[in-house]
């Protein structure tokens, strides 16, 4: 393959709402490059980013897949990433992997949910933006009215870099050859406009501009450079992918314009843990020790484990020896491929800004950083909050025997997904996979069947209730048992007390004077931590409570671990039952994208769930956004009612916002549903 140098990389992310184009365009840019001789058909299923069975059936990308490329002596590193909100997941894990994150908008409905939540994101990682408008060839369709609307919800520093032209069968130039006419607008106007945002950030050269009345585009691309990295401008070009319109011209955009790796804002890497971390500067030098940072796992059915990463520092050599996080023994790279979806091209090396895979290795997770120094044991990305699956349903092996299979196939799921999560039931005895929404689920369950070979049982499974404490108590108990010869005596008391919401969990040794030994305290934190899992009064885990443990009493002979386990554990209990424990439902965000003539019945139906209606947005072609909250408890049907509210063209999505108490009757029903087991 042809050898290029770091400053010729290119790693840019399209992102938007599912329908708006995004691998089609990954297609048309590969064809336009000549990486594929001809357009694939996502019908077909012959598009080089959607190879996976599943998103062939479904004809939808449900994974983000890379597909590299070499056009004009640049290295072009473009990540096709899924639109449903759903697998939000999966698209916002590629962030730390590139220098630009292209929004890309269905100029026919112009910004949906998923377009402005990745654009929210992009911005709070700090990176770099552009937005692309696709299918402006479309009928029906206002260009200018989407171009408006991008300008009033992205912000007034998106300023068009080219204009669609002749009915949107082309494209006028803006920045580099400001001629011709457009639909809209002037291509004089916006060249001005462009340029005045992009002199801005460099005084100097906005004197030069004053002066002389003109700037060239060679004096133009450091200080667009810093525009882009300060978010000062969000550059925005018009496509059709399926028409070939404005694709060779976005790809001039991306080589000429677009960051290379040492030129965008690096991620935030830091150095140790807890209070003594400290953030780091990489450097995109290849001589430098290797920084790496894997943002994507999945497993094949022939090679195993397959991990995605980023060089973000040095040169990774094959054969070369890395170690991972902290790990002592290294792992050797040995088979290091460039992917362009499917197809695996082997390289010899990787230098800063590479996306590779890496296949056949073990030990690696998602968000590991592997490196090539013992000093570097502690250097980590500063992880990304992503949100908080919410939706679950209860998983059991549809075959007796198969609970060890379907325990591994659930881990290589959640390994590869990092939106889906396991939990454990202990009071109803479910496993709970959660999930972004129903079909996030929906599809993680089709792939255990079909890549896997494994069915299971499926069922709806309790709402993720907490429990937590209102108010400060204390607890007490001695724990004494005597046995034959051998006894066992364990005295604890200890204090709760709430903390705010979202905090956590706290334990804090106040033990003075030996009353309890030192080796002793982790087994009190072991017995309070038993019944943080299991819930004190409703069965539900316990959160945002602090415990201290400040007296107790040993014995020289009878006192042992199991007896400070059991003593710390009913000692909390009794203080949990002084505290006004509650139950905690969680309360998600929602968003609905709906006819605006359904806006009464599905605010009235809203209120009838104890939601409550925030912000109402108008949308293209008679469509309104709402957005608001509601218990998760109270939407397990909505689909259905907002498909018969709606005519079948409402959709929604919703994304964890907080914890808050249950209503009293929620309370009592499920308190007195649950008891405690008993324990010698």
């Amino acid at each position: 393959m042809t050898e290029y140098t770091t400053t010729e990389i290119r790693n840019v992310a399209f992102v938007g709402h599912a329908g708006a184009g995004k691998t089609l365009l990954t297609e048309a840019l590969a064809h336009n490059a000549g990486a594929i001789t001809a357009k694939g058909s996502i019908e077909k299923g012959t598009t080089v980013t959607d190879f996976d069975d599943l998103e062939k059936k479904h004809q939808h990308s449900l994974t983000s897949s890379l597909a590299a490329f070499n056009h004009n002596g640049w290295q072009v590193n473009l990540i096709d990433t899924p639109g449903y909100p759903d697998f939000i997941g999966s698209a916002l894990s590629v962030l730390p992997a590139v220098e630009t994150v292209a929004i890309v908008i269905n100029a026919q409905r112009g910004i949906e949910s998923t377009a402005r939540r990745m654009l929210e994101w992009a911005r709070d990682q700090n990176q770099c933006r552009m937005v692309i408008i696709n299918r402006i060839d479309a009928e029906e369709v206002d260009l200018e009215a989407v171009y408006e609307q991008v300008r009033t919800v992205f912000g007034r520093e998106c300023l068009a870099v080219n204009l669609p032209a002749a009915g949107g069968t082309a494209v006028a130039d803006c920045f580099f050859s400001p001629t011709g006419e457009s639909d809209f607008s002037s291509v004089e106007k916006a060249h001005t406009a462009i340029v005045d945002q992009t002199v801005e950030v460099d005084e100097e050269l906005m004197s030069l501009y004053l002066e002389d009345g003109e700037i060239s585009p060679e004096q133009l691309h450091d200080p667009f450079e810093k525009a882009l990295r300060e978010g000062h401008l969000i550059p925005v070009c018009f496509t059709s992918a399926s028409a070939g319109v404005g694709i060779s011209e976005l790809l001039d955009i991306i080589g000429k314009l677009l960051p290379n790796p040492s030129e965008g804002n690096p991620p935030c890497f830091i150095n140790g843990h807890g209070e003594e971390e400290q953030p780091i500067r990489v450097s995109a030098s290849t001589a430098g020790h290797v920084l790496a940072h894997v943002f994507d796992v999945d497993f094949d059915s022939f090679v195993g484990r397959q991990v995605m990463l980023r060089v973000h520092q040095g040169t990774i050599q094959k054969d070369s020896q890395l170690f991972v996080g902290d790990a002592r023994k290294p792992i050797k790279v040995s088979n290091l491929s460039s992917p362009f979806g499917k197809e695996m091209r082997e390289r010899s090396r990787a230098v800063p800004g590479d996306i590779m895979m890496l296949t056949k290795i073990e030990g690696v997770q998602y968000d590991s950083v592997l490196h090539d120094s013992h000093d570097q044991d502690q250097i980590h990305l500063k992880a990304l909050p992503l949100p908080t699956p919410m939706v679950g349903i209860s998983v059991a092996p549809k075959t007796r025997g198969d609970e060890q299979k379907v325990a591994e196939v659930l881990g290589r799921l959640t390994e590869s997904d990092p939106c889906l999560r396991l939990e454990r039931n202990p009071s109803a005895n479910e496993t709970i996979l959660r999930g972004m929404g129903d079909l996030h689920l929906r599809i993680a369950i089709e792939r255990m069947k079909e890549q896997y070979k494994l069915e299971v049982e499926t069922g709806k499974p309790t709402i993720p209730y907490r429990e937590t404490i209102t108010s400060k108590a204390e607890g007490h108990c001695r724990h004494k048992k005597q046995t034959g010869g051998a006894g066992q005596f364990g005295e604890v008391y200890l204090r709760v007390e709430p903390l705010k919401r979202g905090t956590g969990f706290e334990f804090v040794n106040e033990v003075v004077g030996g009353v309890i030994p030192s080796q002793f305290i982790p087994a009190v934190e072991k017995g309070v931590r038993h019944l943080l899992e299991g819930g004190s009064f409703a069965g539900f885990p316990m959160q945002d409570l602090r415990v201290a443990v400040y007296d107790g009493k040993h014995h020289a002979v009878d006192s042992k671990e199991i007896a400070f386990v059991m003593a710390g554990r009913k000692a909390f209990l009794d203080a949990v039952a002084k505290a006004k424990p509650v139950v905690l439902e969680p309360v998600v965000d929602i968003e609905i994208s709906a006819p605006s003539s359904c806006m009464g019945d599905i605010a009235g139906d809203l209120s009838s769930r104890r939601g409550r209606v925030g912000n109402t947005d108008a949308l293209s072609g008679s469509m309104i956004s709402i957005t608001g909250q509601v218990p998760l408890a109270e939407i397990d049907d909505y689909q259905s009612r907002l498909k018969s509210m709606t005519g079948g063209e409402g959709t929604y999505n919703i994304e964890f916002r907080s914890y808050e108490p249950a209503p009293g009757d929620v309370q009592k029903r499920l308190a007195a549903a649950f008891q405690q087991p008993e324990e010698d």
